[in-house]
């Protein structure tokens, strides 16, 4: 079954994290490797939170990925140049967020989107906490 285009949440900010399609991503059938796509959905969440923190916060709290899920619309061949993570994230519930990505080539076609939950953890002690609410303008629309 088909699922539907993600669309970016117009309050949210659309962070864009550029990407590189290297030799070693390539499998047997000529294409990016599902696998690469679960380090990229962590990659852009990732260059999204070390962009709007400072090291201290990163020191504190950290995030656990509690699981990724991907749909595929197109395949991204060995020679894609200019491709590109688009990420944002949903509303808190709790510790926890749910982390949109699309994965775009040069074009700006949608060759896949993935949907990450990830949880908010102390850095010490590596316990679940409530998302603080100071933190959440980090992640809205500017």
């Amino acid at each position: 079954m088909a699922r539907a285009q993600l669309e970016p949440r117009a309050d949210r900010e659309i962070f864009v994290v550029p990407l590189e399609v290297r030799p070693g991503h390539i499998d047997d059938n000529g294409h990016v490797n599902n696998v690469v796509y679960v380090g990229w959905l962590q990659d852009a969440g990732t260059a999204h939170w070390n962009a709007r923190f400072d090291a201290q916060t990163r020191a504190r709290w950290s995030w656990v990925a509690l699981r990724h899920e991907i749909d595929y619309f197109r395949p991204l061949a060995p020679d894609a140049v200019d491709v590109k993570a688009r990420t944002w994230v949903g509303d808190p519930q709790g510790p926890r967020f749910n982390r949109y990505v699309r994965i775009e080539d040069g074009e700006g076609r949608l060759c896949a989107q993935g949907v990450s939950e990830w949880v908010l953890v102390d850095a010490t002690t590596m316990r679940p906490h409530r998302i603080p609410s100071d933190m959440l303008p980090a992640f809205e629309a500017r």
